[in-house]
């Protein structure tokens, strides 16, 4: 048998996987990965990531494997503890986007269509505003705290939640299972308990993701321009500002931190888009 054709009984048998089946592995090896270092880093950190331990912009050396930044801290250290806030924040944006998108959503799905079309109106009303001015308009009137950060980004994410979460309820609610639900004499509550909630959790999951990735992006923002928390406090946005000028002397202080935060958005968004796909076909 030739080998094109042993390729192809082996295709057949499924002894060798497509592409298509090994992405979703990767992606989700990437994003665990990234994940772990940002939540442990700060446990393995061989310096305090504020102390100035070398000259600035030094490379590699003994005890500095990945050499020093603008103001002669160790890079791995920052690398190191620069996530953990970023991926908190834009992990507690996506729960509140989540929650407040996916009740407002919901309801607005559920009630009659002027009213729910009334209260989709109240939430584009933020969608009008650029997220970046929220972000700029509330770090400064709280200057230095990363709930400031928070909430712009649910203020920013939480109209396009309740759009697709309102357009997916809607959609349920006219199944015939619903109908004769209601037919049956189950109440508003139970109807929205047993027969529309179920049938909503891989478009919240998927959407969940996305506004994940919007959230980071927005975080890894206000990070770049220096907002939330304390201006020595490592940071991967921060760090990527912080070192673009010494950028012909070394790439490692601003090119690292680029790279986590580039893999764990295109990890997660690979994620959300297969499991809505998934379900799509399913």
């Amino acid at each position: 048998m030739s080998g094109t054709a042993v390729e192809r009984a082996e295709r057949a048998e499924g002894a060798v996987p497509r592409p298509r089946a090994v992405l979703p592995w990767l992606a989700a090896a990437g994003a665990l990965l990234v994940l772990g270092l940002a939540l442990l880093g700060p446990f393995l950190a061989p310096h305090d990531p504020r102390a100035r331990v070398g000259a600035a912009y030094g490379g590699p050396a003994p005890g500095l494997p990945l050499g020093t930044d603008a103001l002669g801290r160790d890079v791995l250290s920052r690398v190191l503890c620069g996530g953990r806030r970023m991926v908190l924040t834009a992990g507690g944006a996506t729960l509140l986007t989540s929650a407040v998108g996916g009740a407002a959503g919901v309801l607005a799905g559920l009630l009659p269509a002027r009213v729910g079309e009334g209260v989709q109106r109240l939430f584009d009303v933020l969608a009008v505003v650029p997220p970046l001015l929220l972000v700029l308009v509330l770090a400064a009137g709280f200057p230095g705290s990363d709930l400031a950060t928070v909430l712009a980004v649910v203020l920013a994410t939480a109209p396009f939640s309740v759009r697709v979460l309102r357009a997916a309820t809607a959609r349920v609610a006219s199944t015939g299972y619903v109908e004769t639900a209601r037919a049956r004499g189950d109440g508003a509550l139970r109807v929205a308990r047993h027969d529309i909630l179920p049938n909503l959790a891989g478009t919240a999951l998927t959407e969940a993701g996305l506004r994940f990735v919007a959230s980071l992006h927005l975080a890894a923002t206000a990070g770049f321009l220096g907002l939330g928390g304390s201006g020595a406090a490592p940071d991967w946005g921060r760090m990527v500002s912080e070192n673009l000028a010494g950028a012909s002397l070394t790439v490692l202080p601003f090119l690292l931190p680029t790279l986590l935060l580039v893999t764990l958005a295109v990890c997660v968004g690979l994620l959300a888009d297969r499991y809505a796909a998934t379900g799509a076909t399913a």
